[in-house]
């Protein structure tokens, strides 16, 4: 579905390439988390993908990207708007009307398609990721979970294969979050859409992924692949590379799992003994000031 062929980026005044020989095939149908350092890329590989970059970020793009067939250099974004959906980590940018349904049904305005058809896919839309009953609701009234969704269904209504995410639940709490990500599964497992996501809460995401890509060296993986050898990890991965389980665990689920056996190699272990940090030494008390000599009185 989405092919690099040896892609590079370099912005003007840039030290060095934002992407360097970046060589892969992304799956059709599969939810790939892009994880890596911060200044790794991670922005300007999900530009690529959608023809922000270089149309409207500038630089150079070197070797070739292709979604579905489609030079992404040769097709700027509103050529790929029926092929690729992008959503940012602020939806609020993302929005052009003021209520939901109005927003669902701009892109396909847009593209020019016929009322008949909006309306299908607006309803379609709006059952698949449960906001019917916010329909009429103004956008700027809407939790910031809610105003996500309505901003992937935005996108959805044109009926992209691809939709890029970059950080879509790093503004959300967890509750709107796991919203977020179980409409995307739903998406990846029911439509066949391929999700290409970056996203630095990687406790959130990393159990719903398909495949990690780890930039800068641009490998792709099982996501227990990855992390076992990514900079990057989640607090639990972490505590399965201490443990040395593997596979590692993904979740806290995953990890209780495995506890067991972490338990019982402690138990002869015996508790710490906790060390009081020394007390400070007493301030010595500042010395009395001197009486003021006694004046003599005059006769």
């Amino acid at each position: 579905m989405i092919r690099f062929e040896h892609v590079s980026v370099t912005y003007e005044d840039a030290a060095g390439p934002a992407l360097r020989d970046v060589d892969l095939t992304v799956p059709e149908g599969e939810l790939v988390l892009v994880v890596g350092p911060s200044g790794t890329g991670k922005s300007t590989l999900l530009g690529a993908v959608s023809g922000l970059v270089p149309h409207f970020t500038g630089g150079t793009l070197g070797g070739r990207v292709t979604v579905d067939g489609r030079d992404t250099r040769v097709h700027p974004p509103r050529e790929l708007a029926d092929l690729v959906g992008t959503v940012g980590q602020d939806p609020l940018a993302h929005f052009v009307t003021d209520t939901v349904e109005d927003e669902l049904a701009y892109g396909m305005e847009s593209l020019g398609l016929a009322p008949a058809v909006m309306r299908r896919r607006v309803e379609e839309t709006l059952d698949l990721l449960g906001l019917a009953d916010l329909r009429d609701r103004p956008i700027a009234t809407l939790s910031g979970g809610q105003q996500q969704r309505v901003a992937i269904g935005s996108v959805l209504t044109t009926h992209p294969k691809v939709l890029v995410l970059d950080e879509p639940t790093s503004a959300l709490d967890p509750s709107a979050a796991e919203d977020v990500l179980a409409v995307l599964q739903r998406l990846v497992h029911d439509l066949g859409t391929t999700v290409l996501m970056a996203e630095h809460r990687l406790e959130r995401v990393v159990q719903y992924a398909d495949r990690v890509l780890l930039l800068p060296d641009a490998v792709l993986g099982t996501p227990a692949e990855i992390m076992a050898v990514s900079p990057v990890y989640p607090p639990v991965v972490g505590l399965g590379r201490v443990a040395g389980w593997d596979p590692l665990p993904l979740t806290v689920r995953d990890a209780r799992r495995r506890a067991g056996g972490l338990k019982a190699r402690l138990a002869d272990r015996p508790a710490p003994v906790p060390v009081r940090a020394p007390a400070a030494p007493a301030r010595p008390e500042p010395a009395a000031a001197a009486a003021p000599p006694a004046r003599t009185r005059l006769p």
